[in-house]
């Protein structure tokens, strides 16, 4: 199984760490800094939106580079594999009324029946594993889009806060609506034009982060404070 993030085992936060939250933890309306909009770090590890997860890691990560969303899709999306589990696992009932199936010896019956159940159970656990490691990453540097496409294979792909050019939030349909679920799309001028977070919670909410991040990025060149 490829190693996307391992447990960071860290207990206490940095300077860093605390500079990185208020940047995006204040946002000022006016001049004079009278209105500020405030987040709390939210997620569990099962969660389709993690705001500042704890004991998150993955490779490549830099030094100081801090991880402010882990994002997968909503949880709702597994829906359909889990009925489909589901009905998989009460099938061997129905396997009575097949005379093929009454006409074998009861050993083999019972083989194909852990046969079949070990093939549910394959299904179930490939379905969970792509969902729980197709991950999309926000730190205070770049975007990066863990795609999980085997048990054997991944794909990443990245690109710098400063090279978002646009942020769309894109929620189709009453169902979408109702979870509160869409796409992000992220036009970038990197080698990868377009990248998209399929499906993930909260969307606008992402998006919004996601612009914080690029103005923060802008000022800290005009400051010089860039890394």
């Amino acid at each position: 199984m490829p190693n996307i993030f391992v447990s960071d085992l860290k207990g206490s936060a940095s300077r860093e760490d605390v500079r990185v939250k208020e940047k995006l933890d204040v946002t000022e309306k006016d001049s004079e800094g009278t209105t500020q909009t405030k987040r709390e770090p939210s997620g569990s590890p099962l969660s389709g939106f993690c705001y500042y997860p704890n004991g998150v890691d993955f490779v490549n990560r830099e030094d100081k580079e801090k991880i402010i969303l882990l994002l997968r899709s909503h949880p709702i999306v597994n829906l359909r594999w889990i009925l489909l589990g589901l009905v998989m696992s009460v099938a061997p009932v129905f396997f009575l009324f097949f005379p093929f199936f009454e006409k074998l010896p009861s050993s083999y019956q019972n083989v194909l029946i852990i046969i079949w159940y070990m093939i549910t159970f394959a299904f179930v656990f490939e379905e969970f594993l792509m969902w729980f490691f197709h991950v999309n990453i926000v730190t205070d540097e770049r975007i990066i889009e863990v795609d999980f496409v085997s048990i054997f294979a991944r794909e990443i792909t990245d690109a710098n806060i400063d090279q978002i050019q646009d942020v769309t939030a894109q929620i189709i349909g009453g169902l979408w609506t109702f979870f509160n679920y869409g796409n992000v799309i992220i036009q970038t001028a990197s080698e990868v034009p377009r990248i998209t977070f399929e499906k993930v919670p909260k969307p606008d909410e992402v998006a919004k982060i996601l612009r914080e991040l690029r103005v923060e990025e802008e000022v800290e060149k005009l400051e010089g404070r860039v890394r």
